[in-house]
């Protein structure tokens, strides 16, 4: 099938398989960290903070992740934040085997993980290029990396909410342990003819304001960035309040929860698939713009939801807009950055995407405290229907300003 194709690389396969199996253990890892945490505490705040330690360190550490990955070996680098993730894993088995509901102790892992993933993103990000021959099949491929990061998103947190009621949380954090095995396996296995880069003479630091240089003198890159931004920061931090809807609003339990983040996984998945079938990335601003608002108005919906199967109904649709429109901009930087700035520029994707959404969470923690949650996940809706409309605006005086450009050239 055409949506398959980038699976006929042998590099891109293996990571592909590698990486379904090991998504799958931390969304598991991920739900079970967050019901944990709300169980324990019941406080609104606290699972923003960890939302926020898990996340804040791509934003302080993702340009300098960037420059790091330009001038290194990037599988070396991928195979090292991997094995450094699954000792994370275990440290957390291990402490919640033994009933050590710490919570320092729960929210310095979480700062860990975030450390370890500012770096694995940006690596893994713009090694996808050197998995794939043929560069014309590489936005399917990052569609198909889309699809599996969202079917792991789908069935994690489902098994999850199973293994949670049934077996206990320790049996999801060793779960989220084990799998690390079969993608370091894949690693391993696999064949990279990766160009090592020359050891640059200049220093991270101008290398860095290069980066930003780069990326803030390209009005289309930048613009593309600036919209996730606002979306990490204001609407997509929805999600940290959904035990408490799950939890305190529908009366529900650790199942009901993880139902809360399948459907969200499943119009992902829907999302993930259509933008892996596209033949070219010439729509891909439109198709962003359109997903923006779908993505805000679903947020909005989900506000207000009175009963738990339409509640659930409008997840899937913030899956289909969220995912659409992070996927998009991830597809639209990495076909129009130049090779020598390719990993800064993703560095600036993680940046806007990981790094604002633990600053989001905060906000959204707060607001559920002093408004409630309903209040603050709708406030969240407005304002991504609200962002998304200056985006659009903003494209459409660009739009007209090169057309009076083109217009003062022909005169001429």
């Amino acid at each position: 099938m055409n949506v398959f194709r980038s699976l006929k690389y042998r590099n891109f396969k293996l990571f592909f398989y590698g990486q379904s199996i090991s998504l799958i253990g931390t969304w598991m890892q991920k739900t079970a960290v967050s019901w944990l945490v709300y169980r324990l505490t019941g406080s609104a705040l606290l699972l923003g903070i960890v939302g926020f330690v898990s996340l804040i360190p791509s934003l302080i550490l993702a340009p300098y992740a960037g420059s790091i990955v330009d001038r290194h070996n990037r599988y070396r680098i991928l195979v090292i934040t991997q094995v450094v993730s699954m000792l994370q894993a275990g440290a957390f088995a291990f402490m919640i085997f033994f009933k050590i509901y710490n919570i320092p102790a729960i929210i310095g892992l979480s700062l860990l993980q975030g450390i370890v993933n500012a770096f694995d993103i940006t690596c893994r990000q713009s090694l996808m290029v050197d998995m794939v021959d043929d560069k014309a099949d590489l936005p399917n491929a990052i569609a198909l990396n889309s699809t599996m990061t969202n079917l792991a998103r789908i069935a994690g947190p489902a098994i999850a909410g199973i293994v949670l009621s049934t077996f206990g949380e320790d049996v999801c954090f060793f779960g989220n342990f084990l799998s690390y095995i079969p993608v370091l396996t894949c690693l391993f296995m696999m064949r990279l003819d990766t160009i090592v880069p020359i050891r640059s003479e200049k220093s991270i630091w101008t290398e860095l304001q290069e980066g930003f240089r780069y990326v803030s003198g390209d009005s289309d890159l930048s613009s593309m960035i600036l919209m996730l931004t606002a979306s990490s920061l204001f609407v997509i931090p929805f999600n940290t309040l959904m035990p408490i809807f799950a939890k305190d609003i529908f009366n529900g339990d650790a199942k009901t929860f993880s139902w809360f983040e399948s459907a969200a996984g499943l119009g992902s998945v829907v999302s993930a698939v259509y933008l892996a079938n596209l033949k070219s990335s010439k729509n891909l601003v439109k198709i962003m713009s359109i997903a923006s608002l779908v993505f805000g108005v679903s947020v909005l919906m989900v506000a207000y939801a009175s009963k738990l199967p339409f509640a659930l109904m409008f997840m899937v649709l913030t899956g289909v807009g969220m995912m659409a429109q992070t996927s998009a901009i991830n597809t639209y930087i990495q076909t129009h950055a130049i090779p020598t700035m390719r990993a800064r520029a993703i560095s600036y994707y993680v940046m806007a995407y990981q790094g604002m959404i633990p600053i989001g969470s905060l906000m959204a923690g707060w607001l559920a405290n002093e408004l409630g949650p309903r209040k603050a996940v709708c406030i969240e809706g407005i304002i991504g229907v609200m962002a998304t409309a200056l985006f659009v605006l903003y494209k459409r005086r660009q739009a007209a300003g090169e057309s009076v450009d083109g217009k003062a050239v022909l005169v001429k």
